[in-house]
């Protein structure tokens, strides 16, 4: 008497080694290093870099492009509008 067809034990199988594969990544493991304080701060302080490194890339290649594009895009409108009292 079958319960699960081959396609099914199958598919049970490979989600049971995906949880199981999972399940070992997460699992800590002790290192039985130590960091210095010096080492530490240093990490952290590289990390923190890295982050606002990216930040203004991503300012300076993405932002301020658009907001010229906007600004000018602005200043073109008012140029050809003749009847803008502000002029």
């Amino acid at each position: 008497m079958k319960i699960f067809s081959e396609d099914r034990i199958r598919h049970i199988r490979a989600v049971s080694l995906l949880y199981v594969g999972v399940l070992l990544l997460v699992l800590p493991n002790p290192a039985f290093a130590y960091i210095g304080p010096g080492a530490g701060l240093g990490a952290i302080a590289v990390t923190i870099a890295v982050i606002l490194g990216v930040l203004f890339l991503v300012v300076g290649l993405v932002w301020f492009p658009l907001k010229r594009m906007i600004k000018g895009r602005k200043k073109g409108v008012n140029d050809n509008n003749e009847l803008d009292p502000t002029q």
